[in-house]
């Protein structure tokens, strides 16, 4: 138009050579694909269900339900543009340095446990408590009462969680069990039960909760992704539900620590001899020091 190349123009004008190149509307914000309406779809079958899943959950399940190999960023996207994605929620520091470790590198190394109590819409009062295991995520064991807890309600979770990884037989190396301070966790009657079933109880400092960091986050996902939108009208309902509940967590509900799998597929996996769980941030910078 003007006689001169681009490039002079671009030298004199100081700017750059894509420059000219470039659209006058603008890059949309969102840009779409012909097929995002069934990828839609399919999200919204699972969010109806489970609308408390980011869209990294979001995705492991529309892939397992659908068969399909969608990845994140795409199901992000799509839930952007129909406004589904999850406010990023805030996180709480005590102040306190936690640098240990929680999670184990094989099953049955260390259990942790704690309790939760669900108040009724009736006034009622349910509490549950649980064994977790710090390799697998999977909740071995749990005991419901409407009541508050007794130290002869851990001892029957102690029970039935050594029945379900052991049978009647000991296991060879003892099993941490980590727990809080409190005095169901303390009596003799629970220590001695404990260590009669082969296991070490272990305790963690006072007022340190990160240190008994999965079982809170349990507790958290129990409270967002099942008691929210629950029937918790009178005590026997909630007793009704959890054993649903902790079915869905153990075999459905996919974990970002076991590659989005459910503990239950993760530990038919490790029986295999197949598939690791990813490898923590801690972990992957000893690996780099150790390479480097």
């Amino acid at each position: 138009m003007t006689g001169h190349s681009i490039a002079a123009i671009c030298r004199t004008l100081s700017i750059g050579r894509a420059t000219p190149y470039r659209g006058t509307h603008g890059r949309p914000v969102q840009y779409a694909k012909a097929d995002d309406p069934a990828v839609t779809a399919q999200i919204r079958e699972v969010i109806r269900q489970r609308g408390s899943y980011d869209y990294r959950r979001v995705t492991a399940m529309v892939n397992r339900t659908f068969d399909t190999s969608y990845n994140r960023k795409r199901i992000r996207r799509v839930m952007e543009i129909n406004a589904w994605n999850l406010p990023r929620p805030g996180r709480r520091r005590s102040g306190r340095a936690h640098t240990g470790r929680i999670m184990r590198g094989r099953s049955n190394e260390r259990w942790s446990s704690d309790t939760l109590e669900i108040s009724c819409w009736n006034g009622e009062l349910v509490e549950l408590g649980f064994i977790l295991d710090c390799h697998d995520r999977e909740a071995i064991a749990h005991v419901a009462v409407p009541r508050k807890y007794r130290s002869t309600d851990v001892q029957q979770l102690l029970t039935l969680a050594a029945r379900a990884r052991f049978g009647s037989v000991p296991p060879v190396e003892r099993v941490q069990f980590l727990s809080d301070n409190g005095s169901i966790y303390t009596a003799l009657d629970t220590v001695c039960t404990a260590e009669r079933l082969g296991l070490s109880p272990v305790t963690t400092p006072a007022y340190s909760p990160q240190s008994n960091g999965m079982s809170e986050a349990f507790v958290n996902t129990l409270r967002r992704d099942y008691l929210n939108g629950a029937d918790r009208s009178t005590a026997a309902a909630v007793l009704d539900q959890i054993p649903g509940w902790i079915g869905d967590y153990n075999g459905v509900a996919p974990h970002s620590a076991l590659r989005y799998r459910a503990p239950s597929e993760y530990r038919r996996m490790q029986e295999l001899g197949q598939g690791q769980p990813q490898a923590t941030s801690v972990a992957r910078a000893k690996e780099r020091t150790v390479r480097s």
